[in-house]
């Protein structure tokens, strides 16, 4: 029976344990390059125990991005900053993992921590505003919720087939960086996800309409990424697989899709939510690891590993649906940000034999052998057995939309 802290291989890569950090946009880029900021926080986390370690989401094209200051990878000049990335998180111990993806019309955004609109939601930008841009999506069908009101351009197939070529320009940088682990971001409200949803596609040709039509987007995608990704390394992707809207994707077909996916070259679907509008029924966002049971029926019906992040922050709970095998990783999101070293926390709220494994040779023997009182060297005392896991639950994902999900 595996645990939180199994080893996981799938295809030529193996993860020393089912703890993964999830991408975040973190808003710290100049150019869209990675530079000393992202080797500290990312080399912080493979060093505190994580087991895959992905930055924020990387955009193919400039216009991709979430703001101006988010991270991509669509030139060849960026190259250098991933590859410093990449070394430090194997370094420490971890695998590099790159998430590749467009905004679609949740771009052209202020950096929330800089200001928001009058509902207290992400500000969008005017088109002609210095750092903003004309937003695109499968229809000329504004976001609307959060201030996205601008106009957007709905893509020719001609530009789709482009963004198909910079998923794969994308995918080739990524490799020479050294990444070896590549995620596509298809879910909360950007580009892929919009394709996904009937909510935000109503096309008329060969990319809108039925669910064949709506997936087709991701399965060119996929294929245009798996021509240059190396079989011997995990193709994954993030799917928006509700929107929790009667009038949007449901998870029905998600399910189906995600066989297609399959079919097409996928290894792990990673399932979160669509957020392909505000407008949603129960929100589930204070329950904890809501969105492992719908992984898990993908894991039982498709046969295929599955990730699910959302409030698996607590110990107790993220080692459960591991031991259950109800899912195969656990993506954490904000508990990340909170504690680079939440792995090695949580081994010894867990009782594992040896916590400080996890952290890298030298520092694991001082802290091993050194003599002193061992409660004295900054680590809180495991919690009680006998607390229920519901009483120390923690969001590992924030409000409808934040990015730190």
């Amino acid at each position: 029976m595996p645990d939180l802290f199994s080893p996981f291989t799938l295809k030529d890569v193996t993860l020393r344990n089912r703890i993964a950090m999830s991408p975040m946009t973190m808003y710290n880029s100049v150019d869209g390059r990675l530079d000393d900021y992202h080797v500290s926080y990312l080399g912080a986390r493979a060093a505190g125990g994580f087991g895959l370690v992905f930055g924020e989401q990387m955009a193919i094209t400039p216009d991709g991005r979430t703001t101006t200051s988010c991270a991509g990878i669509w030139s060849d000049d960026q190259i250098e900053g991933h590859a410093r990335v990449c070394a430090i998180i194997e370094r420490m111990g971890g695998v590099p993992a790159i998430q590749l993806g467009h905004t679609g019309r949740k771009g052209s955004e202020l950096p929330p921590h800089r200001g928001t609109n009058d509902e207290g939601t992400w500000k969008q930008l005017p088109p002609d505003h210095p750092d903003g841009w004309t937003c695109v999506a499968p229809s000329a069908i504004p976001y609307g919720g959060g201030g996205h009101v601008y106009p957007v351009h709905a893509l020719t197939v001609d530009e789709i087939k482009a963004l198909h070529r910079a998923y794969a320009d994308a995918a080739r940088r990524a490799l020479d960086a050294g990444y070896k682990w590549l995620e596509m971001h298809y879910a909360h409200g950007y580009l892929g996800a919009s394709f996904f949803s009937p909510l935000a596609n109503q096309r008329d040709d060969q990319y809108g309409g039925s669910l064949e039509n709506r997936a087709r987007f991701h399965l060119e995608a996929l294929d245009a990424v798996r021509a240059v990704w190396p079989e011997k390394y995990p193709l994954t992707m993030r799917l928006g697989s509700d929107d929790l809207n009667a009038a949007g994707t449901q998870f029905d077909d998600a399910v189906v899709a995600i066989g297609w996916m399959k079919e097409h070259g996928l290894d792990l679907a990673d399932l979160s939510l669509g957020f392909n509008t505000d407008e949603m029924t129960d929100p589930p966002f204070n329950e904890p690891a809501f969105m492992v049971e719908r992984a898990n029926r993908v894991r039982r019906e498709v046969g295929i590993p599955v990730a699910a992040s959302w409030n698996l922050g607590v110990p107790q709970t993220a080692n459960r649906v591991i031991a259950e095998e109800q899912i195969d990783l656990v993506m954490l999101g904000r508990p990340a940000l909170a504690n680079p070293h939440w792995p090695i926390w949580a081994a010894r709220e867990l009782g594992h034999d040896s916590p400080f494994s996890l952290v890298p040779e030298d520092w694991r023997w001082w802290l091993q052998n050194f003599r002193g009182h061992q409660d004295s060297i900054g680590w809180p005392k495991p919690a009680p057995a006998d607390v229920p896991t519901t009483a120390l639950a923690d969001n590992d994902a924030g409000a409808p939309g934040q990015k730190a999900a």
